[in-house]
């Protein structure tokens, strides 16, 4: 390994994080800029992702924002293009945008169900499918890199009135591991791993405390904090920069021997 400070390091490299806008990943995005990389911000708000921006190059990082669906896949070669553009190369892209919602098998909509596989499977793929042409030899960039998939803890095991999200994410789970593998075989220098966050204090990570209540799964709030964090063995709720640690490591020369793996930060709440 060598320099073992600088192998944490992404000086001189380039990362594509889409919904970046704001939560985890704004964080992400974040720790990328300070560790060195030149960070391209996607998301669908306009107004938090530009915010974004500004507040990692105020700390004279390099950054950019541009407003993506990622179930678009002309948005996904219009992404990856314009990063390399702007940064002359791309050597992470972190598929972080997803969408959740709440209801039992028998309430749930055919609607929501393809609209959360839609957005949280299919921008995944689309997501790999342009990163890896990029990154692999021959490609825009050809220079290898890293390719990091955010899953949940709900890729792992199943959770009342989440049938449709944890589909997504356990489809999420096994799309890496598919990817891993077909990359590493064909030798393309594009190593594929996922993240399995718990609960994570962040608005989607609240609304989620607010569905669990609407679902009658706990009688409010307050107790449905106190129910997640007694399951936890740690004892707490995860913070953003608990997964934008994570990331930083999957993106960076610590973890090059690291592909089709699930890296999971939940607090001990899949080993329960």
């Amino acid at each position: 390994m060598g320099d073992y400070g600088k192998a944490y390091r992404l000086d001189g490299k380039a990362a594509l994080v889409s919904g970046a806008a704001r939560g985890i990943g704004a964080e992400i995005a974040v720790a990328f800029a300070q560790a060195g990389a030149a960070v391209m911000i996607t998301d669908v708000l306009e107004d938090a992702g530009r915010s974004t921006v500004e507040t990692i190059r105020k700390s004279g990082a390099k950054a950019e924002f541009l407003k993506h669906d990622v179930t678009d896949e002309r948005q996904w070669e219009a992404a990856v293009a314009e990063a390399i553009r702007k940064f002359g190369r791309l050597d992470a892209v972190v598929n972080n945008a997803g969408i959740e919602k709440m209801a039992r098998i028998t309430d749930c909509t055919v609607e929501d169900f393809r609209q959360i596989q839609e957005v949280n499977v299919t921008g995944v793929f689309l997501g790999l499918k342009h990163g890896i042409r990029a990154m692999a030899p021959g490609g825009a960039s050809g220079k290898g890199g890293s390719i990091i998939n955010l899953s949940s803890v709900a890729g792992l095991r199943g959770f009342t009135a989440l049938g449709a999200y944890c589909a997504s994410k356990g489809a999420v789970r096994l799309l890496t591991k598919a990817s891993a593998v077909e990359c590493a075989q064909l030798k393309l220098g594009v190593r594929v791993n996922s993240i399995h966050p718990g609960v994570i204090w962040t608005k989607m990570g609240e609304q989620f405390l607010d569905h669990v209540v609407a679902q009658k799964l706990a009688p409010d709030r307050a107790s449905a904090e106190t129910a997640f964090k007694e399951r936890t063995p740690i004892g707490w709720f995860g913070e953003v920069g608990d997964i934008a640690a994570a990331a930083l490591y999957l993106a960076s020369d610590a973890s090059k021997y690291v592909t089709g793996a699930e890296l999971v930060v939940d607090g001990g709440l899949s080993a329960t």
